[in-house]
Order: structure tokens, then sequence, then C-alpha cells
């Protein structure tokens, strides 16, 4: 199959968004999203899976470490960024999309109200369930908080099963910039993970920015991660 015409817009992957790197602590509500969603590719995908979260609670990673998945597995999914592609005609963008396996639709609150993309997106749904496809959607607000205008793509999201990303707490960003930091190859102990949580901002997309800074400088100059380095390094 040729490779969807939206690749040559600009829309990338990021190849650190993957299940394996997204923390999410078993038994909580973020494990049982990771399951549904692996599910997706297990044969067992619901016609619409619909997350929602607050801004950096992880919603893009999850979209596109389906996309890299599904890759690895043969299958083909399309990741869609609204808020990337809210300025390209909607319907050739989805025209055709329902030969793929899977679409992801990130960042649905970028073209809540714009009726031209509301309907194209009604009419992706359609089309993708008639193939037996699926759709994973995420927004900022639930289905049911979403100001979609169209009442039946509002219905047909409503349809979906529906799940909050919840947002890590201090412990869980800790959790998460260790895991992030092993899967690297990098030992990054309690105490200087804490330290970073303390002197940067704490929303994890600037946290591990800063980890891959991190990275850099310890590989180029054969260093551990200690507090005096760190501090050295990101001038704190």
């Amino acid at each position: 199959m040729a490779a969807p015409e939206q690749l040559s817009l600009g829309v990338t992957l990021n190849d650190d968004a993957t299940f394996d790197s997204f923390y999410a602590p078993e038994g909580s509500g973020n494990a049982q999203i990771l399951a549904i969603l692996r599910a997706q590719l297990d044969g067992a995908a619901e016609p619409l899976v619909y997350l929602w979260g607050a801004t950096g609670s992880g919603l893009s990673h999850l979209l596109q470490a389906c996309c890299l998945a599904a890759q690895d597995r043969g299958l083909n999914f399309q990741y869609l960024p609204l808020a990337e592609l809210a300025d390209f005609e909607p319907a050739a963008l989805s025209e055709g999309l329902e030969v793929m396996d899977g679409v992801c639709v990130d960042n649905l609150e970028a073209v809540a109200g714009n009726h031209v993309w509301e309907q194209a997106l009604f009419h992706l749904y359609n089309r993708l369930r008639d193939q037996g496809r699926c759709l994973v959607v995420a927004a900022t607000q639930g289905p049911h908080q979403l100001p979609i205008e169209l009442a039946d793509l509002r219905s047909r999201l409503q349809w979906g099963v529906s799940h909050q990303l919840m947002p890590l707490d201090d412990g869980g960003k800790i959790g998460a910039l260790r895991q992030r930091a092993q899967a690297r190859g990098l030992v990054l102990s309690q105490e200087v993970a804490q330290y970073l949580l303390q002197r940067l901002p704490r929303d994890t997309k600037a946290l591990f920015q800063c980890l891959e800074t991190l990275d850099r400088a310890s590989l180029a100059q054969q260093r551990r991660l200690t507090i005096p380095f760190v501090k050295s390094v990101l001038s704190l």
C-alpha cells in the first residue's frame, strides 16, 4: 500500500513515543487505557476509542504509540494531529483513509465548531466503521463537554469507549523520568530525579526535554547523572 498523502504534509511520529515509554503503574487507570489501545492492535478493536485529558497528560504520546506499534506489526495506522492540520481541506485529508487499519485523530478540540471538519470526521467515522476499522480520538475535554455542533458526530463520539487520561502526580513524574532514563541506558537515582522535579517546570514534556539534554551531555562527557553534573549542564 502506498504511503498516505498526509505524511507529505510534515506529519511525523516521535520515535520515543512508544507504549513501553509511557508511564502507567500496574493497576492504574492509565494502565487500563494502555491495555485497551494494545487490544486495538490485537484484533479486539472497538470501533471508536475516545481519550481525553489535560494538555501534557500524554494523549499525543499514546496516539503516536498506537501508530508506531501498528507499524511494528505490519499494520497501517494514520496519525492526524488536527492542531497542525486544521487549515487543510478536511475532505481531501480524510479521503481514502478507510483502507487503513486504523486512524488516530489528535487535538479534536482544534476543529470543534468547524462545520466542514465536523462533517468530514463524521463521514470518516462511518466509512471506517463500515470497513471494520477503528478510530482513536483524543481531546482535552470529554465527549459530553467538547463543543461539537454537528449532532450526528456528537452522538457518535458519545457512543465510543471513553476514558480520561489522568495527569501524573509528583511521584508519578519521578517514576516516568526514571523509566524514560532507563530506556535510554541512563541511571537516574531517586535523589537526582527529585532534584530535577524541584527545579524544573513540572510538565512532563519539559522534564523529558531536559532528560534528552542530560543524555547527550552524559554521553559526550562520559559522566554519570549526579546532582553536581545536572546543575552544571542545566545551569540550575
